[in-house]
């Protein structure tokens, strides 16, 4: 059951305690879960070269891990989340970039600049 302060698309879900990841795995595509508890910051950009806009899926720099999005070009902004003690942060978009965002906010998961 999805309630106001849930959110799910065809790319992620935003549980009451984990994100679900979809399509994360190459080339498997299979799901990622990860717990709110692992989340150390996420911060939210606008799409860039630099930050991902056209990487569909996978890594460029070993640095962030993108799960499979093929309609990222178009979305307004990408999510980067880095997780405790892990060295690869997880960038994604979703669909609906503000009502996740406003979710995110309100689970105090993003780091407000």
């Amino acid at each position: 059951m999805i309630s106001d302060n849930t959110y799910a698309d065809k790319l992620i879900t935003i549980a009451d305690k984990e994100i679900i990841f979809r399509n994360y795995y190459f080339p498997t595509g299979k799901k990622k879960v990860v717990p709110f508890d692992d989340i150390e910051m996420m911060i939210v950009v606008e799409p860039s070269l630099r930050r991902g806009k056209w990487r569909l899926h996978g890594t460029g720099g070993f640095k962030t891990w993108f799960p499979l999005d093929v309609n990222r070009p178009m979305r307004d902004r990408i999510f980067i989340m880095s997780l405790k003690n892990q060295r690869m942060d997880i960038g994604f978009t979703v669909e609906n970039g503000e009502k996740a965002e406003e979710i995110l906010l309100s689970k105090g998961l993003i780091e407000k600049r």
